[in-house]
Formats: C-alpha cells, structure tokens, sequence
C-alpha cells in the first residue's frame, strides 16, 4: 500500500505516535463537547438562518456548538491556529491547522432528522493528520490517529471487505451550489444506482465518511466540500485501512473539495464507472453512458 496521506502529513509535521495521541484525545473531545451542546439545542431551534446560498443555513446550534469547541481547542492548543465554519481562520500559522465543522448536516439538524455530527481535525499545510466526529444521537465518537488507528468510541474499526461494485453500498452528498451549475453529480448518482445495491444520501459529509471508515458504507464520492467537511474523516478512513483520492484515482488535495474514499476491494471499479460518467473534461450532462440512465 502506498503512504497514506495523514501518515505522511505526520511524519512532515514532526508529530511523534505520544504528539499524535494526545492531539487525538484533544480533537475527539473537543468534537464530544461540540455533540453535547448540539444535543442541548435538538428540536429547540430558536434561530435558522440562510448565509448566502440557498440551503446553506446557519442555527443557533452551530454558534454555540462552535464556540464551546473552539473555547477547549484554544485552551488545550493555543499554538494551533484554527478554521471553523462559522467564525473563519483565527490564530497565527504553525503549518498546524484546526479544521472545526460545529455542525455537519445543519439541514439535517433544522428538520429534527437525526443525521449529524461535529467534526474535528488536524491538519499540516492543508494535508490532514486525524481527527474526531462525534455522532450525538447514535451515541458513537469516531476518532483517528497515524500510527494508532481508527476507532469508534474504544472499539478499534476497520472498512468494509467488499471486493465488487455490484455488491456495494454507497453514499453521495450534493453541493450548495447544485441548484445552479452543471458540474453536479445527478447523472453519476443515478448511474451508480443502477449498478450497486444502493446509493444513499445522508446529507453530513463527515458522517459518511465514518461510516466509511466503520464498513457500513463500502464508498463514498462528492464533490463540493469545504476543508471543515473532510479534514477530520479523511484518516479516519485511512487508518481503517481505505483509500482516499481524488476523482479518477487523482492525489488528493483538500481545497478542491473532491473525494472518493472508499474499501480497497471497489476502489478502481468505482473510479472507472465514475469515469464513464464524468469525462475529463468534467461535464457530466449529455455523456453517452448516461443518456439511458434514470433516477
């Protein structure tokens, strides 16, 4: 297997196995703190508001789940500079980098469905480390750190062992802005409907990519996503023993807000399916394969 991206991060930053650990335990309970003020303000929403872009909303949850984060991370790290959602960059560059999503699936959240979490991670100039996401209303606090592994709560995880496309179960996202551009994934999310047992959208980037990393999902593509999406899941699927990437097998960068990540038995499958929907010129409408395919 190839280097993996959080390992290779760690090994830049200087971060020994005890640095790794200790900064784990700071994010996996910076994220519980986060959960547990979400918690307090489930179905008791007292502000919903729209930032911009239709659909991407901000809650009254959100700022206090963020401030409650951002307090610890703060008092435990103050070296660490930090990227959150809702408040932007705060503190001096060490190369080291905080990437706090108070709330993933803010939609989910306004509609009292039970799909998000806090999402927590680590990153050296721009490429994760590990991470935490704390799933509040199932109770699971997934967490990660290189040469340590992945876990769920104190059981170690590990992805899923399915070896074909046809036998898998995916899960998608679609972007803010899909409303409005063509560069969306419509097409390939029906066309990996039609050739897979299922593909789910959860609407929670970080929830999907612990659930990648548990096995329950065997791959999940998007594109879209901010650094606060993926910062913290990316090693955790790592360390679970999955790939992540770009689309079409691409190294991955994490300000292109594209990921595939998925167990290593569909890896290249799902990267040629999503080929023949989405060309290199990017544009997904119109391809031949999809022409015949409907949702």
């Amino acid at each position: 297997m190839t280097d993996l991206i959080c390992e290779k991060a760690a090994k830049k930053a200087g971060l020994g196995k005890s640095d790794l650990l200790e900064l784990a335990f700071i994010a996996r309970d910076s994220a519980m703190k986060g959960a547990e003020i979400l918690m307090k303000h489930y179905g008791q929403i007292k502000m919903v508001k729209n930032k911009g872009r239709a659909g991407d909303l901000v809650t009254n949850a959100d700022l206090a789940a963020e401030e409650v984060v951002l307090n610890y991370l703060n008092k435990k790290t103050p070296a660490i500079e930090v990227l959150a959602e809702e408040s932007g960059l705060t503190g001096n560059s060490n190369n080291l980098r905080w990437c706090v999503d108070p709330l993933d699936g803010t939609t989910n959240f306004t509609h009292g469905y039970p799909f998000f979490a806090t999402s927590v991670g680590l990153t050296w100039n721009n490429e994760p480390v590990l991470g935490a996401i704390s799933i509040p209303f199932i109770k699971e606090n997934y967490w990660s750190a290189p040469h340590v592994g992945s876990f769920c709560n104190d059981e170690q995880i590990s992805v899923s062992t399915c070896e074909r496309l046809e036998d898998s179960l995916l899960v998608t996202g679609f972007a803010y802005d899909r409303h409005h551009r063509l560069d969306n994934n419509y097409a390939e999310f029906c066309w990996l409907t039609h050739r897979t047992r299922g593909v789910r959208r959860g609407g929670a980037a970080a929830v999907d990519l612990a659930f990648v990393a548990a096995g329950r999902l065997d791959g999940y593509w998007e594109r879209g996503l901010a650094q606060w999406d993926l910062a913290a899941g990316i090693p955790l699927v790592e360390l679970a023993g999955g790939l992540v990437s770009d689309y079409r097998e691409g190294s991955f960068n994490i300000k292109n807000g594209r990921i595939l990540a998925s167990c290593p038995g569909i890896n290249l499958e799902l990267n040629e399916e999503l080929e023949k929907v989405c060309p290199l010129d990017g544009h997904t409408f119109g391809a031949p394969e999809v022409k015949d395919v409907g949702c």
